[in-house]
């Protein structure tokens, strides 16, 4: 009888994680460049190599693995956020930094280059758009709030709802956006000054309350 150590179990597991990278990574490339209905699961078997119910043990289905694909693009930003976005007491600065985050993020090559694919994608296929807005924007909304509402609690923000003022903050930089999908590069000093101007406003906004006489 084969006896299954442990050190044979993290190389199987570790082969098994190689095995799945090397999945989403084909997949990402075959969705940005043919768009979501146009990939077939059978494109992706055929060269990654194998059967192709290797492929479907890792995904049961198309959705399955686009959702990986965008939880891969999306990690990093939001483990960025989370680790700017650490309590402080200049609340300001730290907004700051974060929306600058943001905006360098919203007009990059690759966030507008996705965004067209899901633009041009989400009317055949709703669900596309629904994956990318919970792996995407509503996690980064959800740090975002937690970020605010522990603000709020200790007096640097009025009280209100945080999800609503995540919401806020981060549609500021929609505009920025909408200006790099349509081919506008910001310079670095762009990028500065358009983040103080959101975390100005923001901080009007969400001023709190005056204290009662």
């Amino acid at each position: 009888m084969e006896i299954v150590t442990p050190k044979c179990m993290g190389k199987r597991e570790a082969r098994k994680q190689d095995r799945r990278a090397a999945i989403i990574a084909i997949a990402k490339r075959h969705f940005m460049e043919n768009g979501y209905v146009a990939v077939s699961m059978s494109a992706i078997a055929a060269e990654l190599g194998g059967s192709k119910g290797t492929l479907w043990s890792y995904f049961a289905s198309k959705e399955e693995l686009f959702d990986a694909c965008v939880d891969e693009v999306t990690r990093e930003y939001r483990e960025q956020v989370m680790h700017l976005l650490v309590p402080s007491d200049n609340l300001q600065a730290t907004l700051c930094e974060f929306v600058r985050s943001l905006l360098r993020k919203v007009t990059s090559k690759d966030a507008t280059r996705l965004h067209r694919v899901i633009h041009a994608e989400v009317e055949r296929s709703p669900e596309m758009g629904a994956i990318f807005f919970r792996r995407g924007p509503q996690r980064t909304r959800e740090i975002v709030a937690a970020y605010l509402e522990d603000a709020m609690r200790k007096g640097q923000l009025r009280t209100a709802d945080p999800l609503r003022a995540a919401f806020a903050l981060t549609s500021l930089t929609m505009g920025s956006h909408q200006r790099a999908m349509l081919g506008y590069q910001f310079s670095d000093a762009e990028i500065e000054e358009e983040a103080d101007y959101i975390v100005d406003f923001f901080l009007r906004a969400f001023a709190p309350e005056p204290a009662a006489v």
